[in-house]
């Protein structure tokens, strides 16, 4: 099709969700408003996304999509748009483009059978090395739109080359960690570093209500502000967070988790410098980023966020929660009331935020059975709410002896209970970095996870159990599910001799037995 610079067309662009991608489209109407200065853009998007692209300076109207597709096309017809942009391109969007009655409609290729055919088979495509950004760009080909802008049109992008002025005092320093627990666990020597660098200046740390109790009571953190990531709160929270950042008047922004979300609240702030990873899915929206190496361990690339102020290489100091205050007589009483006094305790957490991340139960069940029979030692499971009922289905399958504390105690507990812990059995998962950050010898089993991926026990004294030779691993970063291959070897492949043999060793390596 051919288009004239001075028709002024009346363009509607679908792109219904989610956060993520809504953000990514900005460059779309940049380039659009480019070849076409006097046409009208309106965005389609979900009502609880109206909020993200509002305000943009290329983007003239916000609709959002009604209670059917019938309903959200009678209200397009309406309108009279001469031209349809699909960014969605699924079975609801291009129903909605089937019935507006636009003449001039284009779609963006998702590549879905390619994407499909790489998780079933590994089957690799060139296709998928592009990022969706270009994907969206090259839809507007079929307007011989000229793709001006490849960049996500964002009003501070100037400041992408942004240093510190010498003059500059900074007085506070904010630092955004809104991952799981182990994450956050080894967010801590980016905290105490930042602070030893910067002795007048206030750290505040941007978290989950689930993690605050790790941060709250360090020293060198002088607040803790809140971000909730679940339920209808989830979109509306981002703008929340943003605006408590921004009341506090933030100097730099550190931002360790990878999250788009992350990246945008941090945006959102106005801090004047945000320095994220090279890799985050947001990276277009911080003024500096820093290089990702899978090939060093979590708590030494959250260091590195630190070169983004000074040019200096940052190894990681030991991980610690000792100086935590903790609700001690809280478990003085359970210790007491599941008669847990004078004995030699071994905690056990089997679970985990990702099903595939487990150890099977019945595993469990029979290695807890053999602690306690062979070595006469006492075990404790641990673990969150969602962690009580197969607690206690491992408690009953032990033969009974097994103490059940998951759902019982809170994050606070936990820290002050894994001081009574002389061994600590665990899945891939937040608990394993609490236990080495107390100094727990921790005994970890991975199945989908690998190594390699970073997020292995920190610290000497430590092991790992996994299944060598497996192609299919690491099957993601963070598990799954499900075992995409069906068989799960990577977890039932492990057995309980060797988590028996292993936990032994470390016991009498410690002198506990």
């Amino acid at each position: 099709m051919s288009e004239h610079i001075n028709e002024k067309p009346k363009i509607l662009v679908i792109r219904l969700s989610s956060l993520g991608d809504i953000v990514l489209s900005s460059p779309v109407y940049k380039n659009l408003k480019a070849k076409w200065p006097n046409s009208h853009i309106a965005l389609l998007v979900k009502k609880q996304f109206a909020d993200v692209l509002a305000g943009h300076p290329d983007i003239d109207e916000i609709i959002t999509l009604k209670s059917s597709n019938l309903a959200t096309a009678n209200e397009i017809k309406k309108k009279h748009f001469t031209h349809l942009l699909d960014l969605h391109s699924n079975f609801r969007s291009m129903s909605i483009a089937a019935l507006s009655g636009i003449p001039n409609k284009v779609k963006y290729n998702k590549n879905t059978v390619a994407r499909r055919l790489y998780v079933k088979y590994r089957k690799q495509s060139p296709e998928l090395e592009k990022h969706t950004l270009d994907k969206y760009l090259d839809a507007l080909k079929a307007w011989d739109v000229p793709i001006v802008y490849k960049e996500p049109a964002l009003s501070d992008w100037a400041y992408k080359n942004a240093v510190i002025p010498e003059s500059k005092k900074i007085e506070k320093i904010g630092i955004f960690q809104t991952s799981f627990i182990g994450d956050s666990v080894l967010t801590t020597p980016l905290v105490a570093k930042t602070a030893k660098m910067f002795p007048d200046a206030k750290i505040i740390v941007i978290t989950r209500p689930e993690t605050e109790s790790i941060f709250k009571h360090m020293p060198e953190v002088s607040e803790v502000i809140l971000n909730r990531k679940k339920g209808l709160k989830k979109i509306t929270d981002v703008f929340r967070t943003a605006a408590e950042i921004k009341k506090r008047n933030i100097d730099i922004l550190l931002v360790p988790h990878r999250s788009f979300r992350s990246a945008l609240t941090a945006y959102l702030s106005g801090v004047p410098i945000r320095i994220g990873f090279s890799s985050s899915e947001g990276k277009f929206l911080y003024t500096k980023t820093v290089p990702f190496s899978w090939m060093i361990h979590d708590a030494e690339r959250n260091l590195n966020l630190l070169s983004g102020i000074v040019k200096e290489k940052f190894q990681a100091e030991e991980l610690n929660l000792k100086s935590i205050p903790t609700p001690d007589e809280n478990v003085a009483r359970l210790l007491k009331d599941y008669n847990l006094e004078g004995k030699i305790l071994i905690g056990v957490h089997p679970g985990s935020a990702w099903p595939t991340k487990c150890w099977p139960e019945d595993k469990y069940a029979e290695l807890l059975k053999r602690v306690q029979k062979e070595l006469g030692l006492a075990c404790v499971i641990v673990g969150g709410g969602k962690d009580a009922d197969l607690g206690e289905r491992i408690r009953h399958a032990s033969g009974g002896d097994t103490t059940d504390l998951a759902g019982k105690t809170s994050l606070t507990d936990l820290m002050a209970l894994m001081r009574h812990f002389k061994l600590f059995i665990t899945n891939d998962s937040g608990p394993m970095h609490i236990a080495t950050a107390f100094g727990v010898p921790t005994l970890a089993i991975f199945g989908p996870t690998t190594k390699e991926l970073g997020f292995f026990p920190y610290g000497k004294g430590h092991r790992v159990i996994e299944v060598k030779g497996l192609e299919c691993r690491p099957c993601a970063l963070h598990g799954g599910k499900k075992c995409p291959q069906g068989h799960f070897k990577c977890m039932n492949d492990i057995t309980v001799e060797e988590v028996f043999k292993n936990a032994k060793e470390m016991l009498q390596e410690n002198k506990v037995i």
